[in-house]
């Protein structure tokens, strides 16, 4: 039999070859927001290991919404045209190419995360940041102004624009970034949002940036190709989201009909945050489980997945949809081709890679 992990997958019209996602990963290294020679070998690199679906970086739908200077966007026509390479580049890897598209709110202006944790100086170019409300990210960061409502509206036409690009420069997944303390999270984040006006309050306004953005994208985005969300289902803190929240707001996103899968994360809200209770391997299926079973939609589990058999026992199990992976192939872009030998199963190699044997 093969290995439940190997199976396809098909979310709409799309198929991808196994269960193994690469996850959206910030190389810091654009100019102005566009990519050069590293994205084309990173992201080859692990289209070529065997991943079923590769993720470009967060990718900025305005250039003010970017994390670093040096962070990935797609509000350009030079932008898209260097994604359009990409996505090129991952099919013939055999993968399907997947955008993850962001906007970093009070999180934007900042230092790559090797240059410490703040915010840019006036002399690194340093730009005005916006948010739901006036509150800081942290010690060192800029106090970002709050969103007007024309300007709320303004963001979610901007991920609209994003996601019409994404699909002309040949995508055929996007997902919409709400997890990790950027915008999308912030918005839904008590401890971020401290509105009083129809974009706060209840999870219902608090959730209202995200539900908009989802209708407006999906106006664009066509209605073959499937559309997901990134969340982050606790903020681990008290007076902030809650799995519970979170399974309401995923029994929505159910609802529209709009969103094929919930992206299973969590934290970030802080950048000194509380810690994690138990940090261990896999410490976030639980998440994608309850999602999956609670909300009737398919999910992605993600978090300190290294092993094979363990991500083959969370599809086996019914525990998720598809595993995510991040930081186990930064070290090694063929652990799909690795994981699939452990598993008794196979991935085929690309044709000029055919006199390879992994170890």
């Amino acid at each position: 039999m093969t290995p439940h992990l190997l199976t396809p997958i098909t979310l709409r019209s799309v198929t991808a070859r196994n269960r193994i996602a690469v996850s959206p990963m910030c190389q810091y290294c654009a100019t102005d927001g566009l990519g050069d020679d590293w994205h084309i070998q990173h992201l080859g690199a692990r289209a070529m290991g065997g991943a079923g679906i590769v993720f470009a970086e967060a990718t900025s739908v305005t250039a003010d919404g970017r994390i670093t200077p040096g962070c990935l966007g797609l509000y350009n026509d030079l932008q898209e045209a260097f994604l359009a390479r990409v996505t090129k580049l991952i099919e013939y890897g055999g993968a399907v190419p997947a955008i993850q598209l962001a906007h970093a709110g009070r999180k934007a202006g900042t230092v790559p995360p090797w240059d410490g944790a703040r915010g840019l100086t006036e002399a690194e170019g340093a730009w005005e940041t916006h948010a739901p409300s006036a509150i800081p990210f942290g010690e060192g960061y800029a106090t970002p102004t709050a969103f007007t409502a024309g300007e709320i509206a303004r963001v979610i036409e901007a991920f609209a624009a994003g996601a019409a690009r994404a699909a002309r420069a040949g995508f055929r997944i996007a997902e919409l970034h709400a997890a990790h303390g950027y915008l999308g999270h912030q918005f839904l984040s008590p401890i971020a949002n401290r509105r009083s006006d129809a974009w706060g309050g209840d999870l219902a306004g608090r959730s209202r940036f995200l539900m908009e953005t989802v209708e407006a994208v999906r106006a664009v985005w066509p209605d073959e190709l499937p559309l997901l969300v990134r969340l982050s289902c606790t903020d681990w803190m008290t007076g902030g989201l809650t799995i519970e929240d979170t399974l309401a707001l995923a029994r929505r996103l159910k609802e529209t009909g709009k969103v094929d899968l919930v992206d299973a994360s969590s934290g970030g809200i802080l950048a000194k945050g509380p810690a994690i209770p138990s940090l261990h391997p896999g410490y976030q299926v639980p998440f994608a489980e309850a999602i999956r079973h609670q909300a009737g939609i398919a999910t992605a589990a993600v978090g300190l997945i290294t092993g094979a058999q363990h991500a083959d026992e969370i599809i086996a199990n019914g525990r998720a949809d598809l595993v995510m992976v991040g930081r186990v192939v930064l070290a090694d872009p063929a652990w799909p081709l690795r994981a699939a030998k452990v598993l008794g199963g196979a991935i085929a190699l690309p044709r000029q890679y055919g006199r390879a044997t992994l170890a």
